[in-house]
């Protein structure tokens, strides 16, 4: 099923791919706390603040991300020189996309029973600052895209998160900051495209932007899993449980390059989620681990190649086995690599 809205007063035409050598306009270059400029491999984005302490048994897998950079460096993918790592993201930056209420209620412990139940997390000042930093890995991996073509962060993908209110283990919309900061930061405004293929609807992100020209919500979700309630992205693809590898595959490629073409994004931000994975624990799809390789691997490509800067980030995928989750989560950056290694970057 597709539902799909004003894309066609989305169209303008305009130069695509800004790369080497761009300079962003908000008096300086990156939101980081350690820039790796000397590197010419893939810029990978991480911060050990991207953890906090959970109840114990907890069903968030919080370990998934320090793993996740363990097994790319254990198995050679990177190097530490690699590594950039993000500022804690400020108000301000939040504050271009949640309520200032909200925010002042988050950020001191002013949260209630019942929202804390709705986003799936206890209030600390842990989960604060792990979430900030979060969603500074991601505003810092759109920077850093837009000057090398490519960057992934270690994290990221937090699209149930409303401007008022958090959802699903999503507190603060990373997505959504990086694309208003992007799309605000130069002479003229960005166009971003978001792609989201979690299993799960990006249905904060969808109504962050619904009234935005200058952002377009591609969401390819399975239809009866969480939300029950979904929003609309500019288009949603609704796909039925238990679609496998092949399939999933030709429902993207039957639609990215036309994105492309149609909406000419300055910037795609990437929400690579692995919760379509048979095994996830909140999935409902089948694909295999070589089906998200793929994925990932096509649509860096795909965008790569038509010279447009793309930010990653791991999304969704829930599993005991943090190990193997890890694993899965690494997916993204090993396609991303190898993308890197084929395109000459």
């Amino acid at each position: 099923m597709t539902c799909m809205k004003r894309i066609f007063s989305k169209t303008r035409r305009i130069t695509v791919g800004r790369l080497v050598g761009v300079t962003l306009t908000s008096g300086r270059c990156f939101h980081a706390e350690l820039v790796r400029t000397e590197s010419s491999g893939l810029p990978i984005v991480h911060h050990s603040k991207y953890v906090c302490d959970l109840p114990a048994n907890h069903r968030f897998p919080m370990a998934k991300f320090p793993r996740v950079l363990h097994c790319l460096l254990q198995d050679q993918v990177i190097t530490e020189r690699q590594v950039w790592v993000p500022e804690i993201a400020s108000k301000d930056l939040l504050g271009a996309v949640h309520t200032e209420d909200y925010l002042n209620n988050f950020i001191s412990g002013r949260i209630n029973e019942q929202e804390q139940r709705r986003t799936g997390f206890p209030w600390s000042e842990g989960i604060v600052r792990r979430c900030r930093y979060e969603t500074g890995g991601t505003v810092l991996a759109a920077e850093v895209a837009l000057q090398r073509g490519l960057a992934c962060s270690t994290a990221g993908g937090t699209h149930h998160a409303f401007p008022s209110y958090g959802s699903g283990f999503c507190l603060l919309n990373d997505l959504a900051v990086a694309a208003k900061y992007l799309m605000n930061s130069s002479s003229r405004k960005r166009k971003v495209l978001i792609v989201d293929l979690d299993v799960h609807q990006g249905d904060g992100t969808a109504f962050i932007f619904k009234d935005e020209p200058s952002v377009f919500t591609f969401s390819v979700h399975c239809g009866k899993n969480f939300p029950v309630r979904k929003q609309q992205s500019d288009l949603d693809i609704s796909v039925e449980d238990g679609l496998e590898d092949k399939e999933y595959l030709s429902t993207v490629a039957e639609h990215l390059p036309w994105l492309l073409e149609t909406f000419r994004p300055d910037l795609l931000l990437y929400d690579a989620g692995v919760d379509p994975h048979w095994e996830d624990e909140l999935g409902r799809l089948r694909l295999t681990d070589q089906g998200l390789y793929q994925r990932d691997h096509y649509v860096m490509k795909t965008v790569v190649k038509r010279g447009i800067p793309i930010a990653t980030v791991i999304g969704g995928g829930y599993s005991r086995d943090i190990n193997k989750l890890a694993l899965r989560h690494s997916i993204v950056h090993r396609a991303a690599t190898q993308v890197w290694r084929e395109c000459g970057m």
